[in-house]
C-alpha cells in the first residue's frame, strides 16, 4: 500500500461488516488509526436481513490490527447522538486528533409502496438521515480543531442518484444524505473540509442475507416492467465491498484534495438513463 493516510485517523460507522469494514480495512492498510461503530444488533422489523453482531465488529478489530494500526470500536446505534459523541471522543483522546469521517452505516427495507407502515418509514429516515447526520455532528467539530482540514464521506446509493424501485423510504433517505453532503460542504469549507457522497449500486454484503433475497423477488413482481431500472452498462452487476472502498479511501486522501460538494457514483453506470 502507498500509505496515503499515514498518520491519520479515521471515524467509521456501520463497521462491523460489509462496506463498513472494507473501509476500515483499507484506511488502516494506507496508515490510519480508526475509530469504529456498529449498532451489532437487532434492526428494526422491515429491514429483512441478518443484523451485524458483536463477533462481526470484534472481527473487523481483528482485520485493522493485522495491518499493524490501531482501532477503538464500541457498540453504538447511530439514531445516537451521545453515543456517538462519546465513541469520538475516545478515540480521539486516544488517537490525539480526527481527520476522516466516513458515515456509512445505513439501513434498506424492500416494500411497496402501500405496505410500508408510518413506522417502517420513521425507522429508515431515522437511521439513514439522521444517523448520518448524528454521525457528522459527533465529529466534524474535531477535524475543525485540528486544524489540518479534512475528509467527510457520507455513503448514499444509487437510490440517491436514480431511484430503487419498491424502497421509498430508502431512496428519499438517500436523496436526503445526497443533499445533505452539499450542504455540509458548502459551510465546513471554510475549514478546508471536504464534503462528498458516495453511491454505489448493488455490492456483495450480508444485506443479502436472511429473507432479503425473497422480499425483493416479491416486490419485483407486483411491477415486473420495474425489475430492469438499474441495469448495469458493464458486465459486472454486483460488485464488492472493497471495489467501493477504492472509492472512499481515495476521497479521504490528498488525492482528492479539490473534490468536494460531488456525489461519486460505482454503479457501473446503472444510474446513467
Amino acid at each position: 500500500m502507498t500509505g496515503r493516510l499515514d498518520g491519520r485517523v479515521a471515524f467509521i460507522t456501520g463497521a462491523a461488516r460489509g462496506q463498513g469494514r472494507a473501509h476500515a480495512v483499507r484506511m488502516a492498510n494506507e496508515g490510519a488509526d480508526i475509530i469504529a461503530v456498529d449498532i451489532a444488533g437487532p434492526l428494526p422489523p422491515c429491514v429483512r436481513y441478518d443484523p451485524a453482531t458483536p463477533d462481526d465488529l470484534a472481527e473487523t478489530v481483528k482485520l485493522v490490527e493485522e495491518t499493524g494500526r490501531r482501532i477503538v470500536a464500541s457498540t453504538v446505534d447511530t439514531r445516537d447522538s451521545e453515543g456517538l459523541c462519546a465513541a469520538v471522543e475516545s478515540g480521539v483522546t486516544k488517537f490525539g486528533r480526527l481527520d476522516i469521517i466516513v458515515a456509512n452505516a445505513g439501513v434498506a427495507a424492500p416494500q411497496v409502496w402501500d405496505q410500508i407502515r408510518p413506522e417502517d418509514f420513521r425507522d429508515v429516515m431515522d437511521i439513514n438521515v439522521t444517523g448520518t447526520w448524528n454521525t457528522v455532528m459527533a465529529g466534524a467539530q474535531k477535524i475543525i480543531d485540528g486544524a489540518r482540514g479534512g475528509s467527510i464521506i457520507l455513503i448514499s446509493s444509487a437510490a440517491g442518484v436514480k431511484l430503487q424501485p419498491f424502497m421509498i423510504h430508502y431512496t428519499a433517505s438517500k436523496h436526503a444524505v445526497t443533499g445533505m453532503a452539499r450542504a455540509f460542504a458548502a459551510e465546513l469549507g471554510k475549514h478546508s473540509i471536504r464534503v462528498n457522497s458516495v453511491h454505489p449500486g448493488p455490492v456483495l454484503t450480508p444485506m443479502g442475507s436472511g429473507d432479503m433475497v425473497a422480499a425483493v423477488a416479491a416486490t419485483m413482481e407486483t411491477n415486473p416492467q420495474l425489475q430492469h431500472m438499474m441495469t448495469p452498462f458493464l458486465p459486472t452487476w454486483a460488485l464488492e465491498p472493497e471495489d467501493i472502498a477504492d472509492t472512499v479511501c481515495w476521497l479521504a486522501s490528498d488525492e482528492a484534495k479539490y473534490i468536494t460538494a460531488s456525489a461519486i457514483s460505482v454503479d457501473q453506470g446503472s444510474t446513467q438513463y
